[in-house]
């Protein structure tokens, strides 16, 4: 990457925000007895709509800006959130995307957010990334302190704690994890708030050259929290693959740009067609079995900086994203 910036960095002072002001936005924090701070965004406590704001940014890094607003883009629901990374590549795919694995006993879950750049294990004798895209990214960053974020509805166990302090090179003491459940307001606001990062994903995964991302932005509503978990997780897929709108800026050529643009979209899925809750059932509930095409925003602007051109493709789709929330 030539641009390169410590997602660590940036992002503590975020994390200090969330302890600082934990009563305003009605957190809980728990001091382990290894040193490492607990922030519950949802499990014993209320959280809410701005925690989940915060914990967005801290997701991307400090690298990138969450708001949420109401907007007249989807029929009936107005709630959105907006983000935008200066540097998405980095922020959404060197933070944000929930790439590390974690798991003790029956307790499993994705790790997102800084640590993760900061994260190696010893392979063959040699120290490497705990994630294999650091090393397409060319990134690991450094840092005293650092933070992971769990999508969660049970604090981990310290067995994880352990592991994560161990792997990032950091005492337990400079660690702090926050746990967003995905049925809570902030759990709901952090995932639709990858948007973005969505975006970014699959254009890696169509091979889209990542140095060629100059710049991007995205928006989805934010959906209406559900106690049943896999009903939940379904609201906030759908609010990105029904209702989800990027803008990416890019180098190289007209053709490669109106490509990119054609194939984002969630509705190029073979999946795509009903509410995400369903689709997993039918796969029982195997992340797996779903067409990894899938996972994509529904509408698509990318532009092409040296040409001055822009390319869209996909749509919003008021009725599935009504048949979701509804629910």
């Amino acid at each position: 990457m030539q641009y390169q910036a410590s997602v660590n960095k940036f992002s503590q002072p975020l994390v200090q925000q969330l302890l600082d002001n934990a009563d305003k936005l009605r957190l809980g924090i728990e001091k382990l007895e290894n040193g490492c701070t607990i922030i519950d965004a949802g499990i014993k406590v209320p959280g809410g709509l701005e925690a989940g704001r915060i914990i967005t940014e801290i997701c991307m890094g400090g690298l990138g800006t969450a708001t949420i607003s109401q907007s007249p883009y989807t029929t009936h629901w107005p709630l959105t959130i907006n983000v935008h990374a200066s540097n998405p590549v980095l922020s959404c795919l060197g933070s944000q995307y929930a790439g590390w694995s974690l798991s003790h006993g029956k307790y499993y879950a994705l790790g997102s957010g800084p640590a993760r750049a900061m994260a190696t294990k010893v392979k063959d004798g040699a120290v490497e990334p705990v994630e294999e895209l650091y090393k397409e990214l060319e990134y690991r960053d450094s840092a005293e302190q650092t933070a992971l974020v769990i999508e969660n509805d049970a604090l981990p166990p310290v067995e994880i704690v352990e592991k994560v302090a161990a792997a990032c090179g950091v005492s337990p003491a400079n660690l702090t994890i926050i746990v967003t459940p995905t049925s809570s307001l902030a759990g709901g606001v952090q995932v639709v708030g990858r948007v973005l990062e969505v975006a970014m994903h699959k254009a890696h995964a169509l091979h889209f050259p990542l140095e060629n991302i100059v710049d991007g932005s995205g928006s989805a509503p934010i959906c209406p929290p559900h106690p049943n978990f896999v009903k939940a997780m379904g609201r906030t897929n759908d609010a990105i693959l029904f209702a989800g709108q990027v803008h990416l800026f890019v180098k190289g050529s007209d053709d490669a740009a109106e490509k990119l643009a054609k194939e984002l979209p969630s509705s190029t899925s073979k999946d795509y067609g009903k509410p995400f809750a369903e689709i997993f059932k039918a796969y029982e509930y195997d992340f797996f079995k779903v067409d990894a095409m899938l996972f994509s925003p529904a509408s698509v602007i990318v532009t092409a900086v040296e040409s001055g051109k822009s390319f869209r493709a996909g749509k919003l789709d008021n009725a599935l994203l009504d048949l979701s929330f509804g629910a």
